[in-house]
């Protein structure tokens, strides 16, 4: 380049500022950026809907009783485990395990009590939302209830 400025032939041109596109991916296809606008709730999954109401029901449980919960983990799988022949601490329906009460070890390496909800057994034996919340909470009762050593009617 000469001092005013001018290209001199067989040389590239300086580099000016880069422009930046708007934000596109890469093949062309539209802007990047939210799916769904802010001010729209973006929509539940399945498992998200049965945590709370698992959650809902324990933390019932947990106000009523704390003293008798204070130490029982509660946990949701997605179905149950494969195994032949099944105790007497899972609930089924048939021959389809619904939950599973594990009570713990004592001791200083023990493990805590935990109840264990099969969610897609669950949610396979409701007719809608509701049905499915009375399903649980009756569900988690039952198991509640084998744990503590008393009638699912003394809990509510």
């Amino acid at each position: 380049m000469t001092a005013h400025g001018e290209q001199q032939p067989g040389q590239r041109p300086a580099p000016g500022p880069r422009r930046r596109r708007g934000h596109r991916d890469r093949h062309g296809r539209g802007l990047r950026g939210r799916l769904v606008p802010a001010t729209v709730p973006v929509a539940r999954t399945k498992a998200e809907i049965f945590d709370d109401l698992v959650l809902d029901t324990v933390e019932g449980l947990e106000r009523n009783h704390a003293k008798e919960l204070a130490g029982v983990e509660f946990a949701v799988e997605d179905v149950p485990p494969e195994l032949n022949v099944y105790d007497s601490d899972v609930l089924e329906d048939g021959a389809v395990p619904l939950a599973r009460l594990l009570p713990g070890r004592p001791g200083r390496h023990g493990l805590p009590p935990r109840i264990v909800l099969y969610r897609r057994p669950l949610e396979f034996r409701a007719m809608d939302r509701d049905d499915l919340a009375d399903l649980v909470h009756d569900v988690i009762l039952e198991q509640v209830a084998n744990l503590l050593g008393v009638d699912p009617d003394d809990l509510t």
